[in-house]
């Protein structure tokens, strides 16, 4: 999309270094903010020895334990003392249709300070967590819950991790059998209430389903409402099923 500048990303990154890296090689479709998004408190930010366990919150040495690896990569090197802003207070980005979040607990608190944007917005992909690897972290159904009270709807699992429970251990500490511990989650804002939707979230709803995660049916879903709203060519549908037949192979067979 980015490439056909069909869209816009801005990140954010409070860690000085994280930043100045992501600005070396950002394209021009590309913005970065040195902000840690959250309550809009003053925090401190515990840096781990694994790069991925950074958090707000203190890392649950209890819960470490029980996973191969995680006692250490959980293990806190540094603190930096920052304040988070509250996503509704950033001016830098005025309205926004898709959030990515991954940031190792905070997640609820920025959607409970940013419900006058995420009014707006068709899509979030958010991290969530089944077994708590921080103190206090807000899990799975905590986020459900939220999200669902904004207008969205789980769509899929962009992603799931699994881990082995310890104290077994094998060639791969990073190897699972089943236990559930992280997961990406995809939210879309609740199709079967289209008629709540303004076109223009339908119209972005479709680029960010098709183009991000191959959801076919809920783009063509979008153009359907479209098409019965007079906002785009009666024959729209027909032709994004001609598209997927022709383009998508795994999608031959669909028709209306």
């Amino acid at each position: 999309m980015m490439q056909q500048r069909l869209c816009r990303v801005t990140g954010f990154d409070p860690h000085p270094e994280a930043i100045a890296a992501l600005a070396k090689r950002k394209s021009a479709q590309e913005t970065y903010l040195p902000y840690a998004v959250g309550d809009g408190g003053e925090h401190v930010l515990n840096i781990c020895r694994g790069i991925g366990f950074a958090s707000l919150l203190q890392p649950h040495a209890k819960t470490l334990t029980h996973f191969p690896n995680f006692s250490e990569l959980g293990r806190v090197i540094n603190h930096l003392a920052l304040r988070t802003k509250r996503l509704d207070e950033i001016d830098e980005i005025p309205a926004f249709d898709l959030l990515k979040i991954d940031i190792q607990g905070g997640e609820l608190a920025v959607f409970q300070n940013g419900r006058r944007k995420l009014a707006a917005a068709v899509a979030i992909q958010t991290e969530v967590s089944f077994v708590p690897l921080y103190e206090k972290q807000p899990v799975f159904g905590d986020i459900d819950l939220e999200l669902r009270s904004l207008g969205f709807v789980p769509h899929m699992f962009a992603a799931i991790n699994k881990r082995m429970i310890a104290p077994m251990l094998g060639a791969d500490p990073a190897a699972a059998i089943n236990q559930l511990v992280e997961a990406d989650v995809v939210y879309v804002r609740n199709f079967v209430e289209a008629d709540t939707m303004q076109s223009e979230q339908l119209k972005h709803l479709a680029l960010i389903a098709h183009h991000c995660y191959g959801s076919f049916d809920l783009a063509l879903n979008c153009v359907h409402h479209l098409t019965s709203r007079g906002e785009i060519p009666p024959d729209s549908k027909n032709r994004y099923v001609g598209l997927l037949q022709a383009q998508r192979p795994k999608v031959a067979g669909a028709r209306l």
